[in-house]
């Protein structure tokens, strides 16, 4: 992997994220809507209304908007909360380590059942554990979050009381909303191991390692797992960015603090700053998890070359 790769895909995410800020301010604008009356009060009149608008900086034009927008984010201010007053920063700053941490956690159980799972049912093709395993894949694939997550909190945590329904106070509480988020990639995970082991496995230089006598451990450890890594490791950067960002249901859910429930009150009290700092944000984590994405290929398999 060489460093003028690495600049060049740094200087590529420039004109993207130009692009997705733009896309961002648009959405956001075109929400129904009008957010001056929503911070006003439904009893509110014109001419506070029009004070709020003002204030909001509604009253310019979308361009001169945008430009203001954008000059900010090269200052690194995202603006000031409408709802709360507060700098959107610090609104970002202390609900983005709650989800950061659910997101690792859950792609961590994702990453270790979904592999795990996917080698041993590659390795034992059509065996009892390969069909059960994917039959429970497929199933976590089409299980709606929010339900797992129902369900997990009437189990654990009404029934048999082992973990706490909601709330972020302690490790605990992290427990069923990681298995919950975590559920849909560990299925996606397992599924695409499995895959790449089969088409692995299969290949020439696997079978001559067996023909020299080298134990099926090693073969499947050693020669085996390395290249058929390659393609997981793109699901599991996808997984991460999108657990980053699809959180969502399973703070509701869970009540946890995270950025997903902070951007749900924030669409609901149209509170534009909040909302594109939110998304601004998410989007940025997924291009760069993309990148490392990338340079973990070269140190995988020595074959890839990037020019």
């Amino acid at each position: 992997m060489s460093s003028q790769y690495i600049i060049r895909r740094l200087l590529i995410m420039i004109p993207v994220l130009f692009g997705v800020s733009l896309i961002i301010f648009t959405i956001v604008r075109v929400l129904p809507g009008d957010p001056a009356v929503v911070l006003a009060g439904p009893h509110a009149t014109k001419d506070v209304v029009e004070q709020v608008r003002i204030q909001l900086g509604l009253d310019k034009h979308p361009v001169t908007q945008y430009v203001i927008f954008l000059k900010n984010i090269f200052r690194g201010d995202l603006g000031t909360s409408s709802r709360t007053g507060l700098p959107v920063t610090q609104e970002i700053m202390a609900r983005f380590p709650n989800t950061l941490l659910l997101a690792l956690a859950s792609i961590l159980v994702a990453t270790v059942l979904g592999v795990l799972t996917g080698i041993i049912a590659g390795v034992k093709q059509n065996s009892k554990f390969d069909y059960l395993s994917m039959l429970v894949a497929l199933f976590g694939i089409s299980m709606p979050v929010f339900w797992l997550g129902l369900m997990l909190m009437l189990l654990f945590s009404i029934q048999l009381g082992w973990f706490p329904a909601v709330g972020a106070d302690s490790f605990k509480h992290l427990v069923l909303p990681a298995i919950t988020l975590g559920a849909n990639s560990t299925a996606i995970i397992a599924r695409m191991t499995r895959s790449s082991m089969l088409e692995v496995i299969r290949l020439d230089y696997i079978r001559t390692a067996r023909a020299k006598g080298l134990t099926e451990k090693l073969v499947i450890w050693r020669h085996a797992l390395k290249n058929a890594l390659i393609p997981v490791v793109t699901v599991i950067g996808l997984q991460t960015g999108t657990l980053l960002g699809g959180a969502v249901l399973t703070e509701i859910v869970f009540a946890w603090p995270g950025i997903g429930r902070l951007l749900v009150e924030s669409i609901l009290s149209r509170d534009y700053p909040v909302i594109q700092g939110v998304v601004l944000l998410v989007a940025t984590l997924f291009i760069f998890i993309n990148l490392i994405v990338d340079i973990i290929y070269s140190f995988l398999d020595p074959r890839i070359r990037y020019h």
